[in-house]
């Protein structure tokens, strides 16, 4: 039986590290026309949210479906990451081929997350609707397609709080700490004031607190 501690974190284990590959997606910021914000939003995001030591895996790629492609086969593939998150490419414009890329490596697709991400921003824009972001299993790791936009990715990952900071819609990571246990990976710990992990009771190892 799964024992729950709630205690101090210094008489917890450190939390395990992990490998996270990310990928941005973009014609003009992979030939140097424009500068990348793709990259630095995801590490940004991710370091606040994670207590976890993380190996980032960065990846820059124009809007070419072969090199998208390749670039999550080499993450989850050779460079082992557990989770692998992508930003841009996932419009309906000739280009935008991110969500095409992703499905083209899956063993499993997860278009729950997907409907989660476009119910939340749905909330700020009625174009919502056109965005395409999927989530797929490739052996045991997850590959997420995020917005393009910094504001976006906060936005559906974290989800959505009152004025009070109470939680009004939960944003799409709050899933994604089960999801790599239930595939075998390691174990994601998250900051609840960025973003509260979901598990069942049976599935927490313990409690973190503070920061």
């Amino acid at each position: 039986m799964t024992t729950i501690t709630t205690s101090p974190s210094s008489t917890l284990p450190p939390p395990e590290p992990v490998k996270i590959g990310i990928v941005s997606v973009s014609d003009r910021a992979s030939s140097g026309a424009y500068e990348d914000k793709g990259l630095p939003a995801l590490q940004g995001w991710l370091t606040r949210a994670l207590h976890n030591l993380v190996h980032f895996e960065p990846r820059l790629v124009p809007d070419e479906p072969e090199q998208i492609a390749q670039a999550l086969i080499e993450l989850v593939d050779q460079a082992g990451c557990s989770l692998v998150l992508t930003t841009g490419g996932t419009g309906p414009a000739p280009r935008d081929v991110t969500p095409e890329a992703t499905l083209a490596v899956a063993d499993r697709e997860m278009p729950g997350f997907g409907e989660q991400m476009r119910q939340i921003s749905l909330r700020f824009v009625p174009t919502a609707i056109l965005s395409r972001q999927t989530a797929v299993i490739r052996g045991t790791s997850l590959i997420i397609n995020l917005p393009g936009q910094p504001k976006s990715i906060a936005e559906t990952l974290e989800g959505l709080r009152g004025e009070d900071g109470a939680q009004l819609v939960p944003g799409i990571f709050a899933a994604v700490p089960y999801c790599i246990d239930l595939l075998g990976g390691p174990y994601l710990e998250t900051r609840e004031a960025v973003c509260k992990a979901f598990r069942p009771k049976a599935a927490v190892r313990h409690v973190r607190t503070g920061d």
